[in-house]
């Protein structure tokens, strides 16, 4: 079957033999009557098939019977809405070069450039629209775009954009667009999320499934190398100078993995280049259009960066990295292979990566083709754990590990033994362990005579005080201290004055009274008493304050 055998318009034929394009795709040859007919249609076909054409040829037919008169402003009739940037170019691309002979106007909008020559471009008027979600809903909400009376929405890559978080901005698209339209509803894959969201707003569409989710195209020649982690880069060296490929596509995991293995290569004298999200829109396009005219000999990229590139004659394609996600397998292996041509996927597999192994040859349902003899044979049989060392002075991991153990403990202060303190701690730890309170141990007799010895002086020292501002009273006995006999051990020259005496300005302190003596204490030396002191007249009594301030 031919183009011309689809019931498509001579203005669109015409522009596919400029293009040479003369025979369609399994998909293009479903699907274009199905659009054609105004049904929904459910599209499972990986990347490479040719599906652009097969959504894009049959919306410009469609469009090109409302051509809207020169003097009334264009309206948006069709939404595309696509991943990410470089494939909303391509798409762009495929409805200019398909409706080059129609009156159809045409716009892309996307995110990272200025927004100002896309409002203008949309301010004169467009048929269709091929846009971003993020760029589009910003347009949206600032009234720049408006897809209310939209006839044709459609959604490509719908599960890359739930992969890459893009599906509540499709959501939210989707609730703008009115309930009347033709929907066309694309994914190379079917997960159990895009699913939900085909069956709740399509319309009894018609499914197209040319190659099924889990399955890889069979004129691909996969080979799988194991290598260990470090030795990936010197592997793909040995491939590059002992393989006789024109123009290779290296996938990595990361963006900061894809400038390394350029400079890696760079040093080897391979001319390379990577593209990832830090790169500019123009640095970017700039390495696509280079890869393409075979100026560059390896291109680098990430696996969304790389949704946008539409090569025919690419003949290898090489996975640095496993990727998580088995579905995303299928996506890179893809971009080879195209157009009836054979393609080379090589991958590598270190120790850490065999698990994401077992999840790809699952999903295709076959095992990849093992190259044991190359120079970089596996050699670490064992993960590559990274040790961690603990930080030191604590900090936030210390506070951490603090709260999980519990509030810490308060220090206790030691107590001297002997005190009456140390027996109320350990009387107090006793009823809280519920264990028999021990007997309590008198003090030690040194303190205990040193506390009398102060209490007698202080007693000695206010009579003294008192006599001596009371003449006429008769002074208080002496102590009754005065008749017991001395502490042993202590001194004898401190004698008690008779009565009626002037008390001495040093007054003998009391003995203590004779403590049990479990043992012989130290002796312990009588405590001096402070001597009565005069009172001193105010050298600054006379000067009294007036009541308004100042002095008298």
């Amino acid at each position: 079957m031919q183009f011309k055998d689809l019931n498509i318009m001579p203005e669109i034929l015409r522009a596919l033999k400029n293009e040479n394009y003369k025979i369609p795709t399994p998909i293009q040859e479903e699907a274009i009557p199905v659009v054609l007919s105004g049904r929904d249609l459910l599209g499972c076909a990986q990347t490479g098939t040719g599906k652009t054409a097969a959504f894009a040829i049959p919306t410009l037919q469609m469009l090109s019977g409302e051509e809207t008169p020169r003097w009334e402003k264009r309206t948006i009739k069709a939404l595309v809405v696509t991943p990410t940037r470089e494939l909303a170019i391509q798409i762009y691309d495929s409805f200019n070069t398909y409706g080059q002979f129609t009156d159809l106007k045409s716009c892309v909008v996307y995110g990272g450039v200025s927004q100002k020559p896309q409002e203008e471009n949309l301010k004169r008027g467009v048929d269709i629209l091929v846009a971003t979600p993020g760029r589009l809903l910003d347009l949206m909400d600032q009234k720049i775009v408006n897809i209310e009376k939209i006839k044709i929405l459609v959604l490509d890559e719908a599960d890359r954009m739930l992969d890459m978080g893009f599906i509540h901005d499709v959501k939210k698209i989707i609730a703008r667009t009115p309930a009347e339209k033709q929907t066309l509803f694309f994914s190379a894959t079917m997960p159990p999320d895009i699913a939900k969201l085909a069956a709740k707003i399509l319309k009894n569409p018609e499914k197209i499934e040319i190659t099924p989710a889990a399955t890889t195209v069979e004129a691909i020649e996969q080979y799988l190398y194991f290598v260990d982690k470090g030795n990936k880069k010197d592997l793909l060296l040995h491939i590059l100078k002992t393989k006789d490929l024109d123009s290779t596509l290296v996938f990595t995991r990361t963006k900061h993995g894809a400038d390394r293995v350029v400079r890696q290569l760079s040093k080897s004298n391979v001319v390379a280049q990577a593209i990832h999200g830090d790169k500019s829109q123009g640095a970017r396009q700039r390495a696509l259009n280079d890869f393409k005219d075979k100026k560059l000999r390896v291109l680098v990229a990430t696996d969304i960066a790389a949704r946008g590139i539409d090569i025919d004659e690419l003949a290898c394609v090489v996975n640095y990295d496993l990727p998580d996600v088995p579905e995303t397998y299928v996506h890179r292996i893809g971009r080879t292979g195209r157009a009836g041509l054979e393609g080379i996927a090589i991958s590598f597999c270190d120790f850490d990566e065999k698990a994401q192994l077992a999840d790809i040859e699952k999903l295709i349902g076959k095992k990849l083709t093992e190259v044991a003899d190359h120079p970089y044979p596996l050699q670490n049989n064992f993960p590559s754990v990274k040790a961690t060392q603990p930080k030191r002075g604590g900090g936030k991991r210390a506070d951490q590990a603090g709260a999980a153990q519990g509030p810490a403990k308060k220090k206790e202060k030691k107590a001297v033994p002997g005190t009456v303190e140390s027996e109320e701690r350990l009387s107090k730890k006793s009823q809280s362990t519920g264990a028999r309170t021990p007997k309590k141990s008198r003090p030690s007799e040194a303190l205990q005579s040193k506390k009398t010895s102060s209490q007698g002086s202080r007693r000695q020292t206010e009579t003294s005080i008192s006599s001596a501002s009371s003449p006429h009273k008769t002074p208080a006995p002496a102590a009754r201290s005065q008749t017991k006999r001395p502490a042993q051990g202590a001194p004898s020259s401190n004698r008690a004055p008779a009565q009626g005496a002037p008390s001495s300005n040093r007054p003998p302190a009391p003995a203590a009274p004779t403590p049990k003596p479990a043992s012989t204490p130290k002796p312990t030396p009588p405590q001096p008493t402070p001597s009565p002191q005069k009172r001193r007249r105010n050298p600054f009594s006379g000067l009294l304050r007036k009541p308004g301030g100042g002095f008298r």
